[in-house]
């Protein structure tokens, strides 16, 4: 125990990581993964060694579907995977399996991912893209569409990493409901059984780049023509417990040991609090700094992912440099929106997000 406090010490005292993903993890899940990587529990093995069919593994495995689903709260006919290939893959795997030659999918048009997710939906049946704010500059949400009812299923992006929008309330509708949480996925509380089929890159809240989370209701697959290769195929997938093929080991070792941490932490619920709190601090500064200004509506206003610029473009880069003088990284904006971006994922403490504040009001003090 003297040593994980050591190691926790050093951890807090190095920097106050904003990175937009792969993000900041918790200390003790660092700990404990450092551990593994030399034994993992008691084999003389590295987790990185770990026959993934194993009785050791297997149970990895088994524990992160169920921490998923619990923390979720999905009902039973959901099936929880961890894939390879990120949220870029399931832009294509989730048409691919559900939207069937001739039938139309509905999307909405929020940013760069969404955007992305149109695109290869295009490839398998017709798109309908029923809203957009592009035309700003996607500095906030839509509101008014109407969802088709011949439509297969409506496709959403909750949290929009680039340029820092949010759903904050889910869309009602009639027609299966899909979602990327890639950004935003555990970060607070929603009926995620509303969904039809939620994915997300693990590498933001949930652990370590290298896995994908899809959770699926059984009841939507099947229904397709179309002939789905083995390796693409959901249905192949949920027969064999997220082993079709090798899984990425570590990175769903890391998953499991976050979902410990988050569950440890009071769950969704309790992590939600945390979060609200993280960002109402930092809109607070950014609205009342005469220097910085925020990018989107403030209804839109993401929880995860705080954009902002600053008024005086020319202190830009003196900014930056000024930040990471005080071990503030990762808050380089996107390079399609420009400014800067802070993101408060579950483990980033307060305390990175107070000592960020502190640093915007000196500087402003400096410079305003």
């Amino acid at each position: 125990m003297e040593q994980e406090n050591v190691f926790n010490l050093d951890r807090n005292m190095k920097v106050h990581n904003f990175n937009a993903g792969p993000s900041v993890l918790p200390n003790e899940v660092l700990y404990k993964a450092s551990k593994a990587l030399i034994d993992f529990d008691g084999t003389g093995m590295s987790i990185l060694e770990i026959g993934h069919r194993t009785e050791q593994f297997t149970a990895v495995m088994e524990e992160a579907r169920s921490l998923t689903r619990e923390l979720m709260q999905l009902d039973d006919d959901f099936e929880v995977l961890f894939l390879h290939g990120g949220a870029t893959t399931e832009f294509m795997q989730v048409p691919m399996n559900l939207l069937d030659s001739g039938e139309t999918a509905a999307y909405i048009d929020t940013g760069v991912w969404s955007n992305k997710a149109i695109k290869e939906a295009k490839q398998f049946g017709y798109v309908d893209v029923i809203a957009s704010s592009k035309e700003t500059n996607y500095h906030h949400i839509p509101k008014q569409f109407t969802v088709p009812q011949q439509a297969k299923y409506l496709h959403i992006t909750t949290n929009n990493t680039i340029y820092g929008t949010q759903w904050q309330t889910i869309p009602d509708t009639d027609v299966p409901l899909i979602a990327d949480m890639s950004s935003d996925i555990l970060s607070r509380q929603m009926d995620f059984n509303r969904f039809a089929l939620i994915y997300a890159g693990v590498q933001k809240n949930m652990g370590a780049a290298g896995a994908t989370m899809v959770a699926v209701r059984k009841s939507m697959l099947g229904k397709v023509t179309r002939k789905i290769p083995s390796i693409l195929d959901y249905r192949l997938h949920i027969e064999n417990g997220s082993m079709l093929n090798t899984p990425p080991v570590f990175a769903v070792y890391i998953t499991m040991l976050t979902l410990r941490w988050l569950k440890g932490q009071g769950g969704v619920a309790a992590i939600e609090k945390i979060n609200n709190k993280k960002a109402a601090l930092l809109y607070d500064e950014i609205d009342h700094n005469p220097l910085f200004r925020g990018n989107v509506v403030k209804e839109d206003r993401s929880r995860m992912n705080v954009t902002f610029t600053i008024d005086k473009p020319e202190l830009e880069e003196e900014f930056l440099k000024f930040c990471k003088k005080e071990d503030i990284v990762g808050i380089k904006g996107h390079r399609l929106s420009g400014g800067f971006r802070a993101s408060l994922y579950n483990a980033l403490p307060l305390e990175s997000v107070e000592v960020m504040v502190e640093a915007m009001k000196f500087f402003s003090l400096k410079k305003a």
